[in-house]
This record gives C-alpha cells, structure tokens and sequence, in this order.
C-alpha cells in the first residue's frame, strides 16, 4: 500500500465534527469574540490614512525574505516601520 493511499484512508476515517461541538470550543476560547448587536450600534467606520509613494532602497536579502511570504509583502514592511516606531515613541515619552 502506497504512503498516498494511506493517508487518504486515514482521512477518510476520521469522524465528522458536529455543529454543536464546535460551538462548544469557541465559546471555550478565551480569544473568542462575537459581536452582538450593542457592539454593532456603537461601531465606527475608520477609514486608513492614505499611503505616500516612496523609493526606498532595502538589502535583497531583506526584501527576498518579505517577498517569500507573498503578496503584501510592502503592508507587512510598512507594519513592521509602524511597530518600530511606536516602540520608540514610547520609550521616550
């Protein structure tokens, strides 16, 4: 029996997970949460801040690494420019 079809049969054995059940661990999750219509009511739209283009000349290994993981690649290095400088803003507040 090949290693293929060995897996396949392994899945095809596992039980069905029911509804209830996995209600049951998301209301177990501490990280859980749903909101209800109170939250709803007192939501705002935020929209983001418009970008400026920039040229910024990075170490190809750098970008290598970032673009590795796909698109939103130049969110995730802007988000990583934000952590850094909130970081740093509160340090020397």
């Amino acid at each position: 029996m090949s290693k293929k079809h060995i897996i396949n049969e392994s899945r095809n054995t596992k039980k069905p997970t029911t509804d209830a059940k996995i209600r049951r661990a998301v209301a177990s999750d501490p990280d859980t949460f749903i909101p209800n219509a109170k939250w709803f009511a007192q939501a705002r739209v935020v929209l983001p801040e418009n970008k400026e283009a920039v040229t910024l000349r990075l170490d190809p290994d750098i970008l290598k690494w970032f673009k590795h993981h796909g698109r939103g690649y130049q969110t995730r290095i802007n988000a990583v420019l934000r952590a850094f400088v909130e970081s740093q803003t509160y340090v020397r507040d």
